[in-house]
């Protein structure tokens, strides 16, 4: 019999167990409402998405995008994974808050945000979902992008297979504050706290054809200030 799915309560807003997508250790740091999952999705960049393939486990790395409670992948269209749809499929997303710095090696952590979402990957074949699919995945990576920039040909399309996970069975954890250290442990001779990370967006570097004088466009700009 199937995992019964971690599904997404549309009255209530909130996530639904299920065995596998049920916090085994640290349950406290679940949380359990859809707002949370969406947060950490939203504010992302890369998404891992993890398969079987070839009777292996591959992790690829991507790019991602969200309308409602759907999430949009692309690749190649000739994976042959990619094509055919219909695989189980794992993506994470996590952002890396701090480091923990403890007084004992077994309280050293990381302060972070992840969502993890289980499901059945489809192939996205019909219109207009597959160009409101690619868009999504542009606009979150380059917001403003989309509407700047040529749309895609008939032979780019070709080439670019687009797969959808349903939100359905998800799950979020959080971590923050200090190290949890043990009573004992604390003296004022060992240093602990969190050394904050943050990902930051640098000046935008030009392409050679573009020219000097060119202002960089607002969009853009948009991109950097966040």
């Amino acid at each position: 019999m199937p995992p019964r799915r971690r599904r997404l309560d549309r009255v209530t807003g909130t996530l639904s167990p299920t065995p596998r997508s049920t916090l085994g250790r640290l349950r406290e740091r679940g949380a359990t409402d859809r707002a949370a999952l969406y947060d950490v999705l939203d504010h992302g960049l890369v998404c891992h998405l993890a398969l079987v393939r070839d009777g292996a486990p591959v992790v690829l790395p991507t790019g991602y995008g969200r309308i409602g409670d759907t999430l949009y992948v692309h690749g190649s269209s000739g994976a042959r994974w990619l094509r055919e749809g219909g695989v189980p499929v794992c993506a994470t997303v996590t952002h890396l808050d701090g480091i923990v710095y403890a007084r004992s090696v077994f309280h050293f952590s990381m302060n972070y945000r992840s969502a993890v979402a289980h499901g059945t990957a489809r192939l996205v074949t019909e219109e207009p979902e597959r160009t409101a699919a690619l868009r999504a995945i542009v606009e979150h990576l380059a917001p403003g992008s989309w509407d700047h920039t040529r749309t895609p040909n008939r032979r780019e399309l070709a080439a670019t297979a687009v797969l959808a996970l349903d939100l359905d069975e998800a799950s979020v954890k959080i971590r923050t504050g200090p190290p949890g250290d043990e009573p004992a442990d604390i003296s004022p001779e060992v240093w602990a706290g969190v050394v904050p990370l943050t990902t930051t967006f640098g000046t935008p570097e030009p392409d050679a054809h573009v020219p000097a004088d060119a202002p960089v466009p607002p969009h853009v700009l948009t991109r950097e200030a966040r």
